[in-house]
């Protein structure tokens, strides 16, 4: 059972510690995800350790039998401190948070020492690799043994559990309210290993034998320590898929504004400080379009500056009325307005053919407060916006004064 669950819990831990290693050269002053890193990577090697294969060459390495188990153990021990370090940079101030994370890894490292010092008198010397606890449960040595890193192991896990329920009620983030839960199953679950563990000693000194629920030791253990892990990742996760997310709504709205850009720059090149990159190739390299997505609002809005003279007032009475017996109101129909004046004042600009008395554009008086505002509000406009064709507007009476009066 340990050889077909082990491999599987390796690969989450292995993916996650990878994951967020790739992440610590970016976020190197974080001490939760470095924690969080180093959790992984401990039961990462905890899994490696166990397997019965590396057990036997670490053993025959080492040259002491069944050398892997205080390793291995050992490894737990540190994934148990550090993911109540993890919980407690989530839960707790800065200060608070470092002082109990190094008295957790203190402790740690005394629990280590002293399974040490009890394995180290342990009398057997057989290798066991699959069933070790059983066979040197009748070890007063190693009862001390167990007892002592089974009684870590439940407290950390009972701790965890308890608190991560209780976090979870109050994250004000779903991601990380959901991870918490997950993490107080898993925490749970776990508890099974510890009980069928502690049977075994008493076992071997009442007189009864669990060695048939060997098997769902190593299920709850490894089960409840993947959960665990998958929960402790989730709210990485979650700000991961909303980094992507943002990364991808910026492209898309980057590509989104580019016909009014283009036909704006077309019109006057002045208007764009530099040359865009081409996006194909920032979204293949994985560049953001957050900077380049600024500088095209900034820029769309310097074109209808330079249009501003550009705008005849038959114009937008006639696409106003247009655009309300379609139905549109409020910002949509502002939007389409505005479409259909930088359409007219584009084919004017074109034909050198300003107007004396330019009309204001139908989304002057819109409460954009915020960039992002803005930028939802040029999208409607791009969306409305059809390029003018080759053929110069129709003649109105305001266009045939502004033309009368030019020389």
């Amino acid at each position: 059972m340990k050889d077909i669950l082990h491999p599987l819990c390796l690969v989450i831990a292995g993916m996650g510690s990878l994951f967020l290693l790739r992440d610590l050269g970016k976020s190197r002053r974080d001490p939760a995800l470095i924690a969080l890193a180093f959790t992984y990577g401990f039961s990462a090697l905890s899994y490696v350790i166990s397997l019965t294969w590396v057990w036997v060459r670490i053993d025959g390495t080492l040259g002491v039998p069944n050398i892997a188990v205080p390793l291995a153990q050992s490894c737990v021990v540190f994934v148990l401190a550090l993911q109540a370090t993890v919980l407690a940079h989530w839960s707790k101030p800065m200060a608070e948070a470092r002082r109990r994370g190094r008295l957790l890894l203190t402790a740690a490292a005394a629990v280590i020492v002293a399974m040490a010092v009890l394995f180290v008198f342990l009398t057997p010397a057989a290798q066991r690799p699959t069933d070790f606890s059983l066979y040197y449960a009748h070890d007063p040595f190693f009862q001390a043994y167990l007892t002592l890193y089974i009684a870590t192991y439940t407290v950390a896990e009972v701790y965890l559990a308890r608190s991560c329920w209780k976090y979870a009620r109050t994250a004000s983030n779903p991601s990380i309210a959901r991870g918490l839960r997950l993490i107080a199953v898993g925490a749970v679950i776990t508890l099974g290993y510890s009980v069928i563990r502690i049977g075994a000693v008493l076992g071997a000194v009442f007189g009864f034998s669990v060695q048939s629920l060997d098997p769902y030791a190593w299920l709850c253990g490894d089960i409840g320590a993947a959960l665990t892990q998958v929960g402790y990742f989730l709210p990485t996760l979650g700000s991961r898929s909303t980094a992507v997310r943002d990364w991808t709504t910026a492209h898309l709205r980057y590509r989104r504004l580019r016909p009014l850009w283009a036909a704006m720059d077309q019109a006057d090149p002045g208007i764009a400080l530099r040359r865009p990159a081409r996006q194909r190739e920032d979204i293949l390299r994985g560049r953001s379009a957050d900077f380049p997505l600024l500088r095209r609002r900034v820029e769309i809005r310097g074109g209808q500056k330079v249009l501003r003279r550009y705008l005849d007032p038959a114009v937008r009475a006639e696409a106003e009325t247009r655009r309300a017996t379609e139905g549109l109101t409020g910002e949509t129909f502002a939007a389409a307005v505005t479409a259909d004046q930088i359409t007219d004042a584009l084919a004017r600009h074109r034909a050198g053919d300003p107007v004396e008395g330019p009309a204001d554009y139908a989304d002057a008086e819109l409460p954009l407060t915020t960039p992002d505002d803005e930028l939802l509000h040029l999208e409607r406009v791009a969306a409305f916006f059809t390029p003018p064709g080759t053929e110069p507007p129709a003649a109105s009476g305001t266009r045939s004064a502004s033309s009368g009066a030019r020389t």
